[in-house]
């Protein structure tokens, strides 16, 4: 900073408020300090000014996984919004979904200097029925149970569920099969149990699941069984890539998509609409996830009023080709 003082003949006090864009520099100065700058190949210590303000313009993203769609989606959404705010985004893994797993990434994230944190908590944990958090912490919870404790934020995905298994109700489909996620997913709970309570709510048992693992492939092997059963003619899945494995797997065996079958998705991935058929899927407002997300993290961090609580997203259903009336009627 002093060799850039002296290149640019002002004092060391202009070269520091240049740097950080104090509006009290005149144009002619401002443009002299930086060409000095540039000459000397000189760039502002980013870490030290963060010390010395007690901020870090960084937002910490812990998760345990960035392969499934919900999550890549999700994380994609918050960078996006931070980048908007100022914010940076540091993503740290969690090793195991255990509870010294999530401590142990808050460590982690506290070495490495963050103004609060996402914690995107997908999945229950090995070892404890609820999760608990360093005290003291700038947090929002994504995905979680955890809401009486933290702020949540989550996409309404009981409603989504609904609005997919009605759908295929009113069509004229006697029952809905479903194709679940892990069964330690947060997500896939509260999809299955959506599926469970409007076929009760229709006086309709509900078939055994076919449990799946977010992928096609395990799509693809639950639709080998139920390509089997006559009496199938219509199935929810719990996701998109599942629903392309039930897709390919009824093609095989000659069940038409939908003239025999019905089946609908969940995310609405790009892709959807280029399967084959394109598929009736239920949307997700990633956009949105990441911003209440960052939204409600940066009031923290700014010592605004925040409440335990969850938060959550719509949902809508999008129609396309792979649902029709069943051939019966």
């Amino acid at each position: 900073m002093a060799d850039v003082a002296r290149l640019a003949g002002v004092s060391a006090q202009t070269v520091s408020r240049v740097s950080t864009g104090h509006p009290g520099v005149i144009d002619s100065t401002r443009a002299q300090v930086l060409a000095a700058m540039k000459e000397l190949g000189y760039r502002p210590n980013s870490a030290a000014r963060a010390l010395k303000r007690g901020e870090f313009r960084t937002i910490g993203v812990l998760l345990f996984t960035l392969a499934t769609t919900g999550n890549s989606r999700t994380v994609e959404a918050i960078a996006n919004h931070a980048a908007r705010e100022g914010y940076a985004i540091t993503i740290i893994p969690v090793a195991e979904p255990t509870q010294d797993g999530v401590l142990g990434a808050f460590t982690r994230l506290g070495e490495l200097g963050v103004d609060g944190a996402i914690v995107i908590l997908e999945v229950h944990l090995l070892d404890s029925t609820r999760i608990t958090l360093p005290p003291g912490v700038q947090v929002v919870v994504v995905d979680s149970d955890a809401g009486d404790t933290y702020t949540v934020v989550d996409t309404d995905q009981a409603d989504g569920a609904r609005q997919a298994v009605r759908h295929l109700l009113a069509l004229g489909h006697r029952t809905v099969h479903h194709v679940t996620g892990p069964e330690s997913s947060f997500a896939s709970e509260r999809r299955a149990d959506a599926w469970r309570s409007v076929l009760a709510d229709a006086g309709i048992t509900a078939p055994a699941p076919m449990i799946g693992d977010w992928s096609a492939d395990s799509g693809y092997a639950a639709g080998l069984r139920l390509a089997d059963d006559p009496t199938c003619t219509a199935v929810f899945a719990s996701n998109d890539q599942m629903a392309l494995g039930l897709l390919r797997a009824f093609r095989e065996r000659g069940r038409d998509v939908p003239g025999e079958i019905s089946v609908v998705g969940f995310d609405d991935i790009p892709e959807a609409r280029n399967f084959i058929p394109p598929l009736t899927t239920v949307h997700q407002d990633f956009a949105e996830m990441g911003r209440r997300c960052v939204q409600t993290v940066l009031r923290q961090i700014r010592n605004e009023v925040t409440t335990p609580g969850t938060t959550l997203v719509p949902t809508r259903l999008v129609e396309r080709s792979s649902t029709a009336r069943p051939q019966s009627l």
